[in-house]
């Protein structure tokens, strides 16, 4: 049919080039601006899973932030425990040194105290000045906060790791089942006296020694003998009436007692169920923690799970079926670890006070180790040759403890959300950027389509002017 005032192909020659059009700004926008979603209608159901992914990516990056300042912060304070450790080192020589009173005069002994006070008055600065953004790592401020603990029946409890969950406290039961024991070996006489010249091995956790009784020596004389070396031993003899005891100075199943005849001559010796034996050991502390089993050793019980990590050493006072309860309250450094801020995804890691009157154990505090103090080297070397022990290991196991957070919680936490971040980065990019080489392509059929597009608009535009031709 032949019209002029309706051109039918010319509307239709320009809806096919609109739509030509369209989707040649459609591959220039996704080309020149590498997404192939610019706006919701280019993949509605595209651009909701990119978002939701783009919130993980997200999330997951900040995730690994927190991770590797928790990292940083970890390292401050784990440097700062190494410059504690070299003191440390430091005051357990000069107490070593001092102990040679035989070399050593008085005033060098003095001037040894001198340099003992200062590295004491280093570490209470040390504790005083580490920081990591403004925030004090190791004054106790980042430990965990007790109450209703006591003394006399729990010491030296330290709570490592807390997840509190949605719980304002944690409340935690300790039940000793069963004391720790010394070992102990008994030898009973008929009048207090030993018959017959006798050499005996007598030896602990500490060492061993032989002594040589001759007939008829009072039990309170070798008990004498023996207690003048019982710190080199690790054991302690009593003399009774008629029986003669031999116990470890420390409780558990390290500690042992070894009595034995060198030559010959009979000494029997009996444990506590009076089998006659030559050895003998203590045994540890069981005690239940909120129900779960924990680890004893000695008089300290450790306990380690998903949710607590607590030790604590129970008064030798202690009975078997003891039951003490306190509350954890609160304190320790809460570190966000997962993309979600929920509790499972959290870490609460309790930093102890490196304080001088903090650090130490069961032979005292380390700050008696200043002038004047009874564990002084004027007073009492040895007293505080075990103070400096007892403190150089808390200090390496506080070091071990971070270190092992560092490198197994930390560390395994970025690599695996540095994996999830990859995966969830090319997730994204499958949905959401441009396939250049596709789309460069469709550009090109694009631009095609649109010329072929304008050139048939033409013709379409000057189909009517045949009609003309019916006038000539």
């Amino acid at each position: 049919m032949t019209r002029i005032n309706t051109n039918v192909s010319s509307l239709n020659a320009q809806k096919t080039l609109a739509r030509s059009n369209a989707s040649l700004q459609e591959s220039l926008t996704r080309l020149s601006t590498g997404l192939r979603i610019n706006t919701g209608k280019d993949d509605p159901a595209g651009l909701i899973a990119s978002e939701v992914l783009r919130s993980d990516i997200i999330s997951v990056g900040r995730a690994i932030s927190n991770s590797k300042r928790a990292n940083q912060m970890i390292a401050t304070a784990d440097s700062a425990l190494g410059q504690v450790s070299s003191l440390l080192n430091d005051i357990r020589g000069l107490v070593s040194e001092a102990a040679n009173t035989g070399a050593m005069s008085q005033e060098q002994i003095a001037a040894n105290q001198l340099q003992i006070d200062s590295s004491l008055e280093a570490i209470d600065r040390i504790a005083q000045v580490t920081q990591f953004q403004g925030r004090r790592l190791l004054d106790g401020s980042l430990d965990f906060l007790t109450e209703g603990v006591d003394p006399t029946k729990l010491a030296d409890v330290r709570i490592e790791q807390a997840n509190f969950g949605t719980l304002d406290q944690i409340d935690v039961t300790v039940e000793v089942v069963e004391q720790a024991t010394q070992a102990e070996l008994t030898h009973t006489t008929a009048a207090g006296t030993i018959t017959g010249d006798v050499v005996l091995e007598i030896g602990g956790k500490n060492g061993f020694e032989a002594f040589s009784f001759a007939d008829g020596s009072s039990i309170a004389d070798i008990a004498q003998s023996i207690n003048l070396v019982s710190d080199a031993l690790g054991v302690t003899a009593t003399a009774g009436a008629t029986d003669l005891t031999f116990t470890a100075n420390e409780y558990g199943s390290d500690a042992f007692v070894s009595v034995r005849s060198l030559n010959g001559t009979a000494f029997a010796v009996k444990d506590a169920a009076a089998a006659t034996v030559e050895r003998t050991t203590g045994t540890d502390v069981n005690a239940l923690v909120n129900g779960i089993q924990a680890l004893g050793k000695g008089l300290t019980a450790t306990i380690n799970t998903a949710s607590l990590d607590l030790s604590f050493t129970v008064a030798e006072a202690v009975v078997d079926g003891d039951t003490e309860d306190f509350a954890i309250v609160g304190g320790g450094a809460v570190f966000q670890l997962g993309p979600y801020v929920v509790s499972n995804q959290q870490a609460r890691l309790g930093i102890q006070s490196v304080n001088t009157t903090q650090l130490g154990g069961a032979s005292g505090k380390l700050y008696e180790l200043r002038s004047g103090n009874d564990k002084s080297l004027a007073n009492d070397v040895i007293g505080a040759a075990a103070i400096v022990q007892e403190t150089i290991t808390d200090i390496v196991n506080l070091r071990g403890r971070l270190g092992a957070f560092q490198r197994t919680t930390l560390g395994t936490n970025i690599a695996s959300l540095s994996d999830s971040l990859e995966a969830l980065t090319e997730a994204e990019s499958d949905i959401r950027d441009t396939d250049f080489a596709a789309e460069s392509a469709s550009l090109t059929r694009a631009q095609i389509l649109s010329q072929s597009g304008i050139s048939v608009l033409a013709i379409a535009n000057s189909n009517p002017e045949a009609v003309l031709s019916l006038w000539r």
